[in-house]
């Protein structure tokens, strides 16, 4: 993994600070002066903080991890995900999170870290805090931990504010591989092989595509990919007011809640209809304009459009987050 390619890629510090409505309206309220599902969710976040406990200690024997919806995820000897803030910015002078901010989400010390297994060690490095102290930087990334994250494994920070990720960005992705130990033990890979990973398409377009973007397809016209270049769809049972999802228990056997990404990592679309949704289940997807994305197991490729009209109930997004239904 070159650092030089990793850096060309860090993130743009970007606030938001226009929540979006479903539906067209701009003004975080939809019909009757209802609040927006953004608007709720980020006060949901926004609750006051759970008790730190022993959230400050180091890192020790970091790894990597894969989430079944974010993929690749670093955590701490214990298990506990790992945090970026977008608003640190690529390899900063001082962490951008102080204070209250640093209780909620307590700093990484860099002592006693190491690297995952199979990642070079100069991906590791330190910032300085206004205190003095050294925080635990990945790959010009300062880390954190999340004080409601209650147990190993969890990952309730992500997206929290819009600004807070578990999930890497797409080139750190590319070259970070996660350990055959994330996966129960069926799922497991020989010894040196990286696991098979259920729908994987072509590796090729990982590096080349952003979190959502948009294709040209010769039959649909333009529909929205994921990072992978998968087709991502919408299911004619959800709905976008209030946000629900009717695809739950055997069926997401087939089809799979599409990750979040992050508003400044789409290209053709607005970034004001990415807004990410809670499961039932308590995981993340990602909607457009409040509609929940999905992409099926039965594509194999990018490109490949197998879901579409699957059972009359599942179509391909255009960019507005409408139903592609040629």
């Amino acid at each position: 993994m070159s650092s030089r390619r990793l850096a060309a890629a860090a993130l743009t510090v970007l606030a938001m600070s226009v929540t979006t409505a479903c539906g067209g309206s701009d003004d975080g309220s939809g019909a009757g002066g209802a609040p927006s599902p953004a608007a709720s969710q980020e006060r949901l976040a926004d609750q006051g903080p759970a008790p730190v406990g022993d959230r400050t200690g180091p890192a020790g024997q970091l790894t990597v991890a894969n989430d079944p919806n974010l993929g690749p995820i670093i955590t701490d000897a214990s298990g506990f995900t790992l945090y970026r803030f977008t608003k640190d910015g690529p390899n900063p002078e001082l962490s951008a999170c102080d204070a209250e901010c640093a209780k909620l989400w307590p700093p990484v010390p860099a002592d006693g870290a190491l690297a995952p297994a199979g990642v070079d060690d100069t991906l590791l490095g330190a910032v300085t805090r206004g205190d003095g102290s050294r925080q635990l930087m990945f790959d010009g990334l300062p880390l954190y931990r999340y004080a409601k994250d209650a147990k190993p494994g969890q990952v309730a920070g992500e997206g929290v504010g819009k600004t807070w990720f578990a999930s890497l960005p797409p080139d750190t992705v590319t070259g970070v591989q996660p350990g055959v130990d994330a996966g129960p033990p069926s799922e497991q890979a020989p010894e040196g092989e990286t696991p098979p990973q259920e729908g994987e398409v072509g590796e090729e377009v990982l590096e080349a595509l952003p979190g959502l973007s948009v294709v040209d397809d010769p039959e649909l016209g333009e529909i929205v990919v994921d990072a992978k270049g998968r087709t991502l769809y919408r299911f004619v049972k959800d709905t976008d007011w209030p946000m629900t999802t009717a695809c739950t228990g055997r069926c997401l056997d087939t089809w799979k809640p599409a990750a979040l990404v992050e508003k400044n990592d789409v290209e053709g679309i607005d970034p004001k209809l990415v807004i990410p949704f809670n499961r039932p289940d308590g995981k993340k997807q990602q909607t457009l304009d409040c509609w929940p994305l999905y992409w099926f197991t039965g594509d194999q490729q990018p490109g490949d459009i197998n879901g579409q009209g699957k059972d009359g109930k599942w179509f391909a997004v255009a960019p507005d987050g409408s139903l592609v239904k040629r």
